[in-house]
């Protein structure tokens, strides 16, 4: 099974958005952990993405999982691998990276009282939710967790089914999505979810009880598990990636139309609502078949950036959140208009990204801490093998 470099790219690329995406988080009135004062058409451009940018992760993490299991020489092996690349980074996070957003959160919205070093020594690992939030957190991590566990269950589930049942549930997948039922039926699953199973829910990243998430972002995980195998579904995307993207950019359209028209809190008529959730489901699944057929058919091909950006992508996702909120405090009074804030949170917290992964990099004990491999190749200091996949 060779290594998909459009998906590789295709994984820089939504990584990298999404620090843009959460450098946005801090302008919008949707609720973050840090707020500076933005204009009411913030959230258009958010919408832009806020469909799709996760289940894509998911989607092409579960792609990478195949890859990496079918390169193992046991299921047993690649579980513990996966352990140590996800779980190890997580407890780290948690304890060191993560207690800065939270102390900020409660500085900012609740008037907690004290320094950042008493909460991280007497508060933060109260095991409770006293203060108002439940402590310690995982925050952004919240994806790291998921996927892992979302690995060791395709990982059981390889391991107690049958070969012939597996492949019979391949050549299943393969018949069903090579058709434009591809197009079809994961938009009535999206919408399903939405409208049908969990009208009105929300994502809670707590794992248990999160069924909104689970509902979403597992069948994603599934799909890229069973398209690493399956080269006529990715030649169908490649085929409908124009038609995809053309249904996408419409859909994103009327969405853009309805925030404008009814922005924030404001009342809607009967029926927006609904024809706003159909509308970001139909943005959403259209891009994800646009940018993997994409991603397929233009960047499916080396570069000698990629290893040290695939590389990067996990520590990268470690860190930014944290840089974010806490610029993001230290701007709050700076009184610096909108577009000067945040051009100094992107700039601020690229540099920030950069700096923690290139010297994370070359220190072994690090190395595990932010989901790298204890020993890379010595003349590049470099594991060009996916973390976060």
């Amino acid at each position: 099974m060779q290594r998909h470099y459009g998906l590789d790219w295709l994984r820089i690329g939504a990584f990298a958005l999404l620090i843009l995406y959460h450098v946005g988080m801090v302008f919008v009135p949707w609720d973050y952990h840090v707020k500076l004062d933005g204009p009411v058409w913030a959230t258009v451009p958010m919408m832009a993405s806020n469909p799709w940018r996760l289940s894509l992760l998911f989607i092409v993490s579960g792609y990478a999982s195949r890859v990496l299991l079918k390169r193992q020489s046991s299921r047993l092996k690649f579980a513990r691998n996966r352990t140590a690349r996800l779980l190890v980074p997580l407890i780290f996070g948690m304890a060191v990276i993560v207690p800065p957003q939270a102390w900020v959160e409660l500085v900012t919205k609740r008037g907690y009282p004290h320094g950042f070093a008493w909460f991280w020594l007497h508060d933060y690992f109260r095991f409770d939710a006293r203060l108002g939030m439940p402590l310690p957190t995982w925050n952004h991590l919240w994806f790291v967790a998921y996927l892992w566990i979302y690995t060791l269950a395709i990982t059981l589930a390889v391991a107690v089914t049958p070969k012939a049942a597996r492949e019979a549930a391949q050549r299943g997948f393969e018949a069903l999505f090579r058709g434009p039922v591809l197009l079809l039926a994961p938009l009535v699953w999206m919408v399903l979810v939405n409208l049908v199973l969990f009208p009105g829910g929300r994502e809670t990243h707590a794992v248990l009880g999160d069924w909104v998430a689970h509902a979403t972002y597992f069948p994603a995980f599934l799909f890229g598990f069973a398209l690493a195998r399956a080269d006529t579904v990715l030649a169908s995307l490649v085929r409908w990636w124009k038609l995809s993207a053309t249904i996408a950019v419409a859909s994103f359209a009327l969405v853009a139309g309805i925030e404008l028209t009814w922005p924030g809190v404001a009342r809607a008529p009967d029926g927006v609502g609904e024809l706003f959730s159909v509308a970001r489901a139909v943005e959403g699944w259209f891009a994800i078949a646009a940018l993997i057929g994409f991603a397929d058919s233009h960047w499916n091909r080396d570069h000698r950036w990629r290893p040290m950006l695939t590389e990067a992508v996990f520590p990268f996702y470690i860190i930014h959140q944290t840089l974010i909120v806490v610029i993001g405090w230290w701007l709050r009074d700076a009184g610096l208009p909108m577009l000067t804030d945040f051009l100094i949170l992107v700039a601020a917290t690229v540099a920030g990204c950069w700096a923690f992964y290139l010297v994370g990099r070359r220190i072994p004990l690090v190395r595990p801490l932010i989901g790298l491999r204890r020993h890379a190749s010595r003349r590049t200091h470099v594991d060009p093998r996916p973390a976060i996949a």
